[in-house]
């Protein structure tokens, strides 16, 4: 049964429901996600050094590195790293 979860980005003040519609763990031993959102498909993975990506229903991304760097990349293309 999927679950329900959300997202809340405290630099926009939005919140961003979503519906997680399937997991597992890839042929790298990386979990991950599917994720139903207003905006379309998305999904998210967890990998075994600590890193993250998330890729939203808009065509945003979100990467954080296991050092700590972030980068996430805006619908319109824009570029920001932390």
């Amino acid at each position: 049964m999927p679950s329900k979860g959300s997202s809340n980005s405290s630099s926009s003040g939005s919140y961003t429901p979503y519906t997680v519609t399937g997991s597992g763990i890839n042929n790298r031993g990386n979990s991950y996600d599917t994720r139903s959102q207003p905006s379309g498909s998305a999904y998210h993975y967890s990998n075994s050094d600590g890193s993250y990506y998330y890729k939203n229903g808009d065509s945003s991304t979100y990467h954080q590195s296991a050092s700590g760097s972030a980068t996430y990349t805006a619908p319109n293309g824009n570029v920001y790293k932390k």
